[in-house]
């Protein structure tokens, strides 16, 4: 008799890696981080963008004028950024001392000039170059009040990071309650080959005599040395 054919063997299925989300991610205090390798940006440019707007308070009447006179009318923030690279150099990225950094050669961080007009039509914006994001340990993005306010009270601002290739990443900051000139803002951390973006919105309050830089500098353990500087 004949033996039937035998049935070709089907090799089990591949399992599929679960696909890239490409939606916005908001970060809360209840969920504060998020992977950029889970949001399909690890490659290309992010951009780093710090909008923000004043809820007007008005200080008076000018006499001569005739007109009210809003707070806050010449207010510089700063949006700046210290990195840890993994061979173990460190920086910061700052308007003060022109130190805006490069995208193509280390740090792979650059800012992209200083927005001092309040308009908010762009904000301040930092780049960070994912191409080579094996080159980093960690980056901390914070904000300085340059000039025109004695604090972040009655500012409304947003954070955007958003990859060339994924999804954005925001979250807002919360109401102002101190007497805080500096603000962490987001706290990225290398893990292999994957970025963590954590939201810190951090006020920090500088005792007498001391920089916001060195005021967020020694929050996060940074350890470097600090001299004057201006733009």
């Amino acid at each position: 008799t004949a033996t039937p054919p035998a049935m070709p063997t089907v090799p089990p299925p591949v399992p599929q890696a679960p696909p890239v989300s490409l939606s916005k991610v908001t970060l809360t205090k209840a969920s504060p981080s998020v992977s950029l390798t889970k949001q399909g940006g690890t490659s290309g440019a992010m951009r780093v963008n710090l909008n923000w707007q004043v809820r007007k308070q008005f200080s008076g009447w000018a006499s001569k004028l005739g007109r009210p006179v809003a707070m806050h009318d010449d207010l510089d923030l700063d949006l700046c950024a210290l990195y840890e690279l993994s061979d173990g150099r460190k920086g910061v990225i700052q308007a003060l001392g022109n130190a805006y950094g490069a995208l193509h050669q280390p740090p792979y961080i650059h800012l992209d000039g200083d927005d001092r007009t309040g308009a908010m039509a762009s904000g301040e914006n930092l780049t960070i170059n994912l191409d080579h994001k094996q080159a980093f340990s960690r980056i901390l993005v914070f904000v300085t009040i340059y000039q025109g306010a004695r604090s972040f009270a009655d500012l409304n601002a947003t954070v955007t990071l958003t990859p060339q290739h994924g999804a954005p990443v925001d979250f807002s900051l919360d109401e102002c309650t101190v007497p805080s000139t500096v603000c962490a803002l987001a706290l990225i951390t290398r893990n292999g080959d994957d970025l963590v973006v954590q939201r810190e919105a951090r006020y920090l309050v500088p005792e007498r005599g001391v920089s916001p830089q060195r005021t967020v500098d020694h929050a996060y353990g940074w350890g470097m040395n600090w001299t004057p500087g201006r733009k």
